[in-house]
């Protein structure tokens, strides 16, 4: 069996701030948004911490994106077992989650229709700090700063409504897409995670210009596409 690596105070104290920016928003904190909450006067010393994790095998940094920051599953796991019994299952049985993988959705039918199940995954639960309904194939770039990238597999928990901030699947018409959501005194606003797309803005009748609106679920997790190969 692997040994656990041995964290500093500071490191631990920043793994767990991911872990609950994560369980939160559905996304990593900014190394911003690290420095602003340790007291740290730079983002510089946020990233020199994140690295030092990184070399130890808990977390994956990805380059290029402000979010980029991913827990390894077997991080996720003793982060669980170190928290006690509030995050342990009952059953043994209920440690395995069968989830469908959700491909292309045909307009006007659930989300679950059997006709968009690709395939099914066995996972962990203990890989997602909620607990997922299915997995949905992330198409297109428009979350590259959330560290969401085409082709990986998204973890979401059906919901009917979301708070602020809260990485959302939305379903505009023909069309389900994953955005940053936004309640506004006029309506929504669908915020995507990069800077060459722009935001969808939801009417108060729930319509938009790509079509209605309806909330399919919150990202819980994210597999990375290659993990699963």
């Amino acid at each position: 069996m692997q040994e656990k690596p041995k964290l500093t105070d500071r490191q631990q104290q920043i793994l767990d701030l991911v872990q609950s920016a994560i369980e939160r928003t559905g996304a990593p904190p900014t190394r911003a948004e690290i420095a602003a909450e340790l007291g740290f006067k730079s983002a510089n010393a946020a990233e020199e911490h994140l690295q030092a994790l990184a070399r130890k095998g808990v977390i994956e940094l990805v380059g290029g994106t402000s979010r980029g920051i991913r827990l390894k599953s077997d991080t996720l796991r003793a982060l669980n077992e170190s928290r006690g019994k509030q995050f342990s299952l009952p059953l043994p049985s209920l440690s395995q989650l069968s989830l469908p993988l959700v491909g292309r959705v045909a307009a006007g039918s659930p989300i679950l229709a059997q006709e968009h199940i690709d395939q099914t995954y066995l996972l962990e639960a203990s890989m997602f700090p909620r607990r997922p309904d299915y997995l949905l194939k992330v198409r297109g770039m428009s979350m590259r700063d959330a560290g969401i990238m085409d082709g990986d597999l998204l973890a979401v928990q059906k919901a009917s409504d979301a708070k602020n901030g809260q990485i959302v699947v939305a379903r505009l018409g023909d069309e389900v897409t994953v955005k940053r959501f936004k309640r506004t005194r006029n309506g929504i606003e669908l915020i995507p995670e990069n800077p060459d797309f722009q935001t969808i803005v939801v009417s108060a009748d729930r319509s938009s210009a790509e079509g209605d609106f309806e909330l399919e679920g919150l990202a819980v997790g994210l597999i990375r596409n290659n993990m699963m190969m």
